[in-house]
């Protein structure tokens, strides 16, 4: 296996996260439930977007999330998403780019629009997502970056994507190139409901190509129909190489060549938003492993992403993760 010049390539949906805060009465007014993501279309999102408020526009998408978390704990990092030619596509295009990250998606002219989610957070921290998926979902292989796969220690798929025909194939098509090329796999369930919806495909990708993977309770739950989290963890570590699993407070559990390890949560004052937390959790175990940590510092360095990023409103570091890891004495 050759050596790398980059750590960690995703693929997911690439959008233009509008961040706003509201009250309880708001989300009852759009008829949005609490906590939820839930998908709109063109006519409903440009409604909620000129009642909602002042709001911070960034680029934005789970994948392209925990992208960005790698990149501020000072990793190399690649992205791959499909953006149209239009003014969203261009925020996504230059706030992705400004942080380090490779991205050489062409924009599509003449298309559906870029992607945007309205993410309305309420007092109490808690996110609701309104999401207009546009391009992004049109995805295929024709738009993947094969030199930067193999280039990439560690492919990183959003399992968000993997609602069209398209994006399956690009899933396909670039885990035989990590694989061809001696790389690792990940893929992050992403959402109980697109757990649901895909199933066996996402059973069938994880039993044949996946070397880790990512999924809170409920996903992991969903994804062997059980009630019970144990039950769930034990079948999930029989599947992959390397299966790690968030619990919220209750920290996480990274079960390994049949060893299991407890992750602590780490400790934070207040719950400010909890948009990206699994997001930046993945980023910086990815961003350990990637650079051989040991599982445990892997672990640490995700817990401590995690707490960052609900400690302040939305989804991308406020501060340099990889001073705030050296600073707690985490990495060197």
């Amino acid at each position: 296996m050759s050596a790398t010049r980059t750590d960690v390539v995703g693929i997911g949906n690439a959008i233009v996260d509008i961040i706003g805060r509201c009250d309880d009465a708001y989300l009852t007014k759009i008829g949005a439930s609490k906590g939820s993501m839930r998908l709109v279309e063109a006519g409903d999102i440009a409604a909620i977007y000129a009642t909602m408020g002042s709001a911070v526009e960034i680029s934005g998408g789970s994948a392209a999330n925990t992208i960005a978390g790698v990149a501020s704990f000072g990793g190399q990092a690649g992205f791959m998403g499909k953006i149209a030619d239009d003014e969203f596509g261009r925020i996504f295009t230059h706030d992705i780019r400004a942080i380090g990250v490779a991205f050489n998606s062409t924009p599509i002219a003449n298309s559906d629009p870029t992607s945007r989610s309205l993410i309305l957070v309420t007092p109490d921290g808690e996110r609701t997502m309104n999401t207009y998926l546009g391009i992004s979902t049109s995805l295929d292989e024709s738009q993947i970056d094969r030199t930067l796969i193999r280039d990439s220690s560690i492919l990183y798929l959003e399992g968000y994507l993997f609602d069209r025909e398209g994006a399956k194939r690009a899933f396909r098509e670039s885990i035989k190139e990590a694989r061809s090329a001696g790389r690792s796999v990940a893929l992050s369930l992403s959402d109980a409901f697109c757990v649901d919806r895909h199933r066996n495909d996402f059973l069938e990708l994880i039993r044949s190509g996946i070397d880790i993977l990512f999924a809170n309770e409920s996903e992991i739950q969903s994804l062997y129909q059980t009630s019970s989290f144990d039950d769930a963890a034990n079948t999930a570590r029989q599947d992959t190489k390397l299966a790690v699993l968030t619990r919220s407070a209750k920290g996480s559990i990274i079960f390994s060549q049949g060893e299991s390890m407890e992750i602590a949560a780490e400790p934070i004052k207040r719950v400010i938003d909890t948009t990206g937390a699994g997001d930046l959790y993945a980023a910086g175990f990815l961003f350990g492993y990637a650079r051989q940590y040991p599982l445990e510092i892997s672990g640490k360095l995700a817990s401590l992403a995690a707490a960052e990023i609900i400690s302040h409103i939305g989804a991308r570091p406020a501060v340099s993760l990889q001073k705030l890891a050296q600073d707690r004495g985490i990495i060197p």
